[in-house]
Formats: C-alpha cells, structure tokens, sequence
C-alpha cells in the first residue's frame, strides 16, 4: 500500500497593497537617503572639507557623490548574489538597513574644523555604504515588483518604483524648504543640514519593519525549487555569459541616468551654482518639476502597456535631446517660472523611459540572474555616467557645453533601444530572451 504524500500547502499570494507598499515604502526612503545628499551639498561641503575656496570644496562634495556610485556595481554582486540565490526579501531587507546605517554616520560626522580630513573621510565611507546599499536596492525591489506584477499591466506596475523613489525624492526638497524657512542661513550651513539625515536614518526603521512582513517572490521559489538539483555556477560567470545583455542595458541607460541626474536630482544645486537662483526659488522649482514626474509616471507606464516598452523609450530620449539646450537658454533667464517649465518638460520626457524602466530591464533578464544580471550593469551605467554628471558640468562651468555631452549619449541611448527587441507582456518565467524582429 502507497503511503500517501502530504500536500504542501502554497502561501497565500500576497496582495497588490501589500507588494507595492513594501517595495515603494523602502524604495522611498533609499531614495531619499541616496539624493538627499545632492540637494543639500551647498549647505555642508563647507563643513566636511576645507572652506578657504567655497567652490573647490563644493567640487570636492560632488566628487566624493560621484565616487559612491563606484561602490554600486559592487553593491549589484553582493546584493545580486544575494537575490537570486537566497531571495529577493532578504536583498530588499538588507540593503535598506545599510543605506540607513550610511545617512547616520553622515548626520553624527564630525566637522573638518573640529577633526580635519578624517570628516571628509568619514563621508565618504558613508556614500561607499550607500552605494553598495542602492547598487542592490534599486535592482531587488525592480526584480520584486515586476515577477509580482500582472503581464498585461507590468509596465503600470513597475511606474510605482519611481512614483515611490520620486516621493523620497520629493520629501527631502520639502524639508530643505521647511528648513531653509525655519532656520537662519548660518543655522543651515552649521547644523542644519543634519536633519535630513537623521530621519532617513529613521525611516529606514520603518520600511525594515514593513519588508519583514513581505512573502517572497513566487517566480522566484518557483525557479528555486526548479533548480535545486542543477549545478550552482559563479554569479559573474553568470553575467559575463549574458553579456550582451548586459552591454545593452549600459548603453540604453547611460543617456537616461545622466539627464535624469540633472533635471531631478541635483538641478536643485546646479540652480544655485550655475545659473544663480536662490535656494527657495531652486528648491521650489525642483520640487514642483518632481511632483509632475509623480503624475505622468503611472501615464507612460499604462502607455507602454499599450504601444510597447521601445516606441516610448525613444520617444522621450530623442525629446529630451532635441530640447535640451532650448531649455537650457530657457534657464538662463533667471526667471523662476522658466526653471520650473524647463524641468518639468524635460521629466516628463524622461518619464516615458523611466515609468517602465524596472519592467523592461526585468523583460531583459532570465530568473536566474535578473537581479545581479541588472544589478551589476546598471550599476555600471549609473556610476559612470549618472553619477558623474553633477562633478562633471561642475568641473566644465559651462552648461551649454555638458549640454553637448548629454545629448550624445541620449541618442546612442535611443539608438540602442531602436536596435533592441520588445519585451512587453514577457513571461518571465521563461528563461530565454525573446527573439522580436525590428522592423
């Protein structure tokens, strides 16, 4: 007689809520840790490196954003190992725990008067832990997200990671407000900028406690439990046999990462320092230009739900290059109503890559190394183009000359998507790359 089997009982699926909440909550509050950092480097460069040259020490800051970004590839092996070989909860888990640790460290960092170049040291460990932090943050909750997602609306689903990431974005700029209106400038430039550091620090509690809670991904137990018997190879063997890839998520971000860097992140900054707005008026208009982005992401994801992931793409790269430099003219004027219509048209093009970028870059991938595979060329991307920009038009001086710089790389962003394949509506628990003729 057959001893029956016990039947294992699947977990219940999670929720929409549920994985869109832990995935956007966490999301957020890296977000906020990473760019917090660009919108307040005029306030506490001066305080971490040496202040005889504003302006030398301002470079410096921006160099030391750039130099965490080197970190993030790392941060793609590490926490990519980790989320397609243990699972992608735990990538998720981790990597919040470590950008929060990053923005402590930078909100208790002693001053360059009071301990000399050790302050600047210390922040710049600070960004090499955050940058390993967001090398696997962005990749894991991305991976997340689109194997949770439905086929026929992943590209609506995966808007909800930069919603999410532009809502961190747009609480730091709110509170650089809430600052800048509370505080004197010397109370700013000598303690103030601080503050948005601690609370990352704590939010970072909040998103642990809520991704504890999260079930795993089922695309991955289901490809886990398929492989359990199959030989483990090197995650970098993995990559390096998925090169191209990997080459072509580089060269589709590199113009992508640069604008976005510019126009969303640090534009509040460059505001300031280039073209020579106020804080208020700089803060104002970046926050303004982010809160747009936030409505037309959902827009252009359910459009590529529609047309499909390339027709969008280069759609907004080659927009965005074509009115690069008429917006940028259309800065020059000093008035603030033209720097918040210069960075509003410019993220609303970008939105229609970036909405659905987590689901195409998910598309690209098979199970076994959408996290790392991603993880580690993006991060690539990222840290040398994304995470140069502010230091390099810093170092130019001359925005219309960078301008060049980044409209050469949205197009061969553009270029390399029109020679890609679509990928919408994928199975992704199919393990090769769809084989779509460009017509």
């Amino acid at each position: 007689m057959t001893t029956p089997q016990p039947t294992r009982v699947a977990p219940a699926r999670q929720s929409s809520f549920k994985t869109l909440l832990g995935t956007g909550v966490g999301n957020a509050v890296e977000w906020y840790d990473w760019n917090i950092y660009a919108s307040f480097a005029v306030y506490f460069s001066a305080q971490l490196f040496n202040d005889a040259d504003p302006r030398s020490a301002f470079l410096q800051t921006m160099a030391v954003f750039a130099v965490g970004f080197v970190a993030r590839p790392f941060g793609g092996v590490l926490f990519g190992w980790i989320g397609d070989r243990i699972g992608r909860k735990p990538s998720l888990t981790l990597s919040i725990l470590a950008a929060s640790a990053g923005s402590l460290l930078i909100a208790l960092s002693p001053t360059y008067e009071q301990i000399g170049w050790v302050a600047s040291a210390l922040l710049l460990l600070a960004r090499l832990i955050q940058g390993l932090a967001h090398g696997g943050e962005l990749p894991a909750a991305q991976t997340y997200l689109a194997e949770f997602a439905p086929r026929e609306r992943r590209g609506l689903f995966a808007s909800s990671i930069y919603v999410s990431g532009t809502l961190g974005l747009l609480a730091g700029l709110a509170l650089g407000l809430l600052l800048q209106a509370l505080l004197t400038p010397e109370q700013m430039a000598v303690w103030g900028w601080r503050i948005p550091f601690a609370v990352g620090a704590l939010l970072g509690l909040v998103a642990l406690w809520i991704r504890f809670s999260m079930n795993e991904s089922e695309v991955f137990e289901e490809h886990k439990a398929a492989a359990q018997e199959q030989k483990k190879e090197n995650v970098l063997l993995l990559v390096a046999k998925n090169w191209r890839t990997g080459l072509r998520v580089i060269l589709m971000t590199a113009g992508l990462t640069v604008a976005y860097y510019i126009w969303s992140v640090t534009i509040a900054s460059i505001a300031q320092t280039s073209f020579g707005y106020s804080p208020e008026d700089a803060f104002a208009a970046a926050l303004i230009g982010n809160a747009v982005l936030i409505v037309v992401l959902p827009l252009w994801g359910w459009v590529s739900d529609i047309v499909g992931r390339r027709p969008t793409i280069i759609f907004g790269l080659l927009g965005s290059a074509v009115l690069y430099i008429p917006l940028i003219n259309l800065i020059s004027g000093g008035e603030f109503w033209q720097l918040v219509v210069a960075i509003c048209t410019q993220l609303i093009l970008l939105a229609a890559f970036l909405s659905h970028a987590p689901a195409t870059y998910a598309e690209m991938f098979p199970t076994a190394q959408r996290t790392s595979g991603f993880a580690i060329s993006y991060a690539i991307a990222i840290a040398t183009f994304g995470g140069t920009a502010g230091y390099v038009l810093t170092a130019i001086g001359d925005p219309f000359v960078f301008a060049w710089y980044s409209i050469a790389l949205l197009v061969v962003s553009a270029v390399t998507v029109f020679f890609m394949p679509e990928t919408k509506g994928r199975d992704l628990t199919v393990e090769a790359e769809p084989v779509v003729r460009v017509r």
